[in-house]
């Protein structure tokens, strides 16, 4: 049965990186980088919120494509309002597949530097978009409370499985993912 897997986290916290190696393992999965999307839309920088929420839009259209051709979707993307986590969900039921959530976890403090790291040191262009996301940003501290917002919304996802992140140990963190996956899975089929 397709399986869409939502890696949600903190900046930093090693969500693309572990939905690139997810995708590696299962043949045709798709790998719903939103930020990506988000970046093929012209000058979507004028307006980051017009852009964030038309990729938004794509992105489910393209998860449910998917899904109802019976391939796997990871979608590795930083969630803080919950609405978008349950139009995931529809999506994935109206398809008839199963609905993964998992919740990448650190510490704020490991988290804000994580943040700093990849912004020395940018991966691609979906880390220096967020590092000038941030720079734009008008709150004193915009990482901080990002990952404060992100912590709000999981105490509202009780069915979300927690996944510890360990930076640094890429391997360690995968195999957690994994497992939470195929605790989900099984689960569900129960």
């Amino acid at each position: 049965m397709p399986t869409l897997v939502l890696l949600n986290g903190p900046p930093a916290s090693g969500k693309s990186t572990l939905a690139r190696r997810l995708v590696e393992t299962r043949p045709l999965a798709l790998n719903l980088d939103i930020d990506v999307v988000r970046g093929l839309l012209g000058g979507w920088m004028e307006d980051p919120n017009a852009g964030g929420l038309a990729a938004r839009s794509l992105a489910l259209a393209m998860a449910s494509t998917h899904l109802d051709r019976g391939h796997d979707v990871v979608i590795p993307q930083f969630l803080a309002r919950v609405e978008f986590i349950d139009e995931l969900q529809r999506v994935t039921v109206a398809a008839g597949a199963l609905f993964v959530e998992i919740a990448l976890t650190l510490g704020r403090d490991e988290a804000l530097r994580a943040f700093d790291r990849r912004r020395a040191a940018p991966g691609d262009h979906t880390h220096a978009d967020a590092a000038a996301l941030v720079d734009r940003s008008s709150e004193p501290d915009p990482v901080g409370a990002m990952y404060d917002r992100f912590n709000e919304a999981l105490a509202l996802r009780p069915d979300a499985k927690r996944v510890a992140v360990e930076i640094g140990d890429i391997d360690g963190t995968l195999e957690r993912v994994r497992t939470a996956i195929e605790f989900s899975v099984e689960r569900q089929h129960s």
